[in-house]
């Protein structure tokens, strides 16, 4: 009876294999649907595929199937994974470590398949990750009973051939059962995440396919000016490019709104409710400017901060078209996923350029950054002012209401504080000794930078020079040279705001309204290599 047991167990190890390989696939392709990927994991392998295939192959496999080419070769690569995984199962049998390589040489595969896309970020990895997790989460799951019961059959008496003693019997039974119950949880929550990660992906790519075809009249391209730049290689650039826009949101499924079902309801302490459709709100005059956001969440040196071009319709009109109520003194803003924030009245009605923004760095919003609206405050911190896929604004007092991040210990106002960077060179680097150049940015939104000093191992400031800026509303570049002894030093920098104020070197968290102090790093000055004499004899001689 052992020998059919043993048989048994034998096929369920490629089973399992199979069920934790497609259960994994199932994870990746969800994931990147709802990240709104551009491709799934073994999409962008296919495609991958086709990038190294020699071109005369790939003119005939396109001439032999037409359009099926690429479904074809994604039915390939999903066969050809199965006898992978099943093969993995049988691994796992022997030693478990064996089937981890062969998922890590799978995860390799497609993470250099997704990385290699046009585009592409780290954050486009996160589906590949998913999978891998999964895959041994899951073949852990299943091959776990399996195990337990071959120890067991291991340890039993040679003979075993009395009442009872059948395959499906006792601890067989029992095994078999965990074993077919663990099987279809897998596979019914694979069916169902591929199904959820089909419809949401479907919903995603349509608004993201309105989105390129959308056209926004007034909307130009972001065009820096001239001065804005300090020249000095490797530094940070002044506009921050829409694909490495930083970006913090609490929606684990990012809000897809098509445009056309978009309202933006402002309501509460007016003399009228107003409702604007997107329509509406694009065929106003809209306002382009060149904002800096930051998070409060960004530490001292850190980098969730970013310049871009933005374009919209300043909210000042609307809220004068609603009559806003004397007494109120916030805006309680809500998105289309729940988030809220509580903004002060006077920042969205003053000169500034607060406004419901539709594009960014001159194209419509990506989805991830708020399409189609998200509003833009200067001079506020994010949490109290950044709502993308904004739906709802309320007219109200701070003492009536609660936000998002406030009823969890942040501060209910957010001004951005005074801050400054070190971009170049890098913390830990290494600099020529004599004249080294030390660049960075520096920030304090709608208030300016009037100067920038750094302070080399804790002696006296240095001024540095600023680049030019076209408003206080954006952060300003700024380079200094600074004489080096050969050896290990240590370069602080502060900032002076157009108020006189100066950057404090107190060092404070980020909880609960931003982190303050100096931003320091070490470097390490090094003599110049002497050319050699022999080398500047044969260029002579030459």
């Amino acid at each position: 009876m052992r020998k059919n047991q043993s048989v048994s167990t034998s096929r369920a190890w490629p089973l399992a294999g199979l069920v934790a390989g497609f259960a994994g696939l199932a994870v990746s392709y969800s994931l990147a649907m709802v990240m709104t990927i551009r491709d799934s994991p073994v999409v962008a392998v296919a495609e991958l595929v086709v990038r190294l295939t020699p071109g005369p192959a790939v003119e005939g496999a396109i001439k032999f199937l037409g359009r099926a080419d690429k479904p074809f070769l994604v039915v390939v690569i999903l066969v050809l994974s199965a006898a992978v995984f099943a093969w993995t199962g049988l691994l796992a049998r022997r030693t478990w470590w064996r089937s981890v390589i062969v998922y890590a040489v799978l995860a390799a595969i497609g993470g250099v398949a997704v990385w290699v896309q046009r585009g592409a970020t780290a954050l486009d990895a996160l589906p590949v990750a998913a999978g891998f997790a999964t895959w041994l989460i899951c073949l852990s799951l299943l091959t776990e009973p399996l195990r337990r019961h071959e120890r067991a059959l291991a340890a039993a008496p040679a003979t075993d051939t009395g009442p009872g003693s059948g395959p499906g019997s006792g601890s067989a039974g029992h095994t078999r059962r965990t074993f077919l119950l663990r099987v279809g949880v897998l596979v019914g929550a694979g069916a169902t995440l591929g199904v959820v990660g089909r419809a949401i992906g479907r919903s995603r790519r349509h608004v993201e396919a309105t989105r390129r075809l959308l056209r926004l009249p007034g909307v130009s391209r972001p065009v820096p000016p001239p001065d804005v730049r300090v020249g000095v290689p490797e530094m940070t650039p002044w506009m921050t490019p829409t694909e490495t826009f930083y970006r913090i949101d609490t929606a684990f499924v990012v809000p897809a709104i098509e445009p056309a079902d978009w309202t933006l309801r402002i309501h509460g302490m007016v003399d009228r409710e107003v409702v604007v459709t997107y329509q509406e709100l694009v065929d106003q005059a809209l306002t382009e400017a060149w904002v800096t956001l930051n998070c409060v969440s960004n530490e001292v040196g850190g980098n969730l901060i970013g310049n871009a071009w933005w374009s919209g319709v300043r909210i000042a009109g609307l809220l004068r078209a609603a009559g806003v109520h004397e007494g109120a003194d916030a805006v309680l803003q809500t998105s289309e996923d729940g988030w809220t924030c509580g903004t002060p009245l006077s920042v969205l009605t003053d000169e500034r350029d607060a406004m419901l923004a539709v594009a960014m760095n001159g194209s419509p919003l990506p989805i991830e950054h708020g399409f189609p609206v998200r509003t833009i405050v200067p001079g506020l911190y994010g949490y109290v002012s950044a709502c993308k896929w904004v739906v709802d604004l309320e007219v109200t007092r701070f003492a009536d209401i609660e936000a998002y991040w406030t009823s969890k210990g942040w501060s209910e106002l957010g001004p951005v504080k005074l801050a400054s960077r070190i971009d170049v060179p890098r913390d830990g680097g290494e600099v020529p000794s004599g004249g080294a150049q030390v660049a960075g940015v520096a920030w304090a939104q709608h208030t300016g930078i009037d100067a920038v000093e750094i302070s080399v191992d804790g002696g006296s400031w240095v001024p540095a020079r600023l680049a030019g800026v076209p408003s206080a509303d954006t952060w300003v570049q700024w380079v200094a040279t600074v004489d080096l002894d050969p050896g290990d030093h240590t370069v602080s920098v502060r900032a002076t705001d157009a108020d006189g104020l100066v950057q404090t070197g107190e060092v404070r968290d980020v909880l609960p309204d931003g982190a303050t102090g100096w931003h320091t790093i070490e470097l390490t000055a090094v003599e110049p290599e002497e050319p050699d004499a022999s080398e500047e004899t044969q260029e002579e001689d030459g």
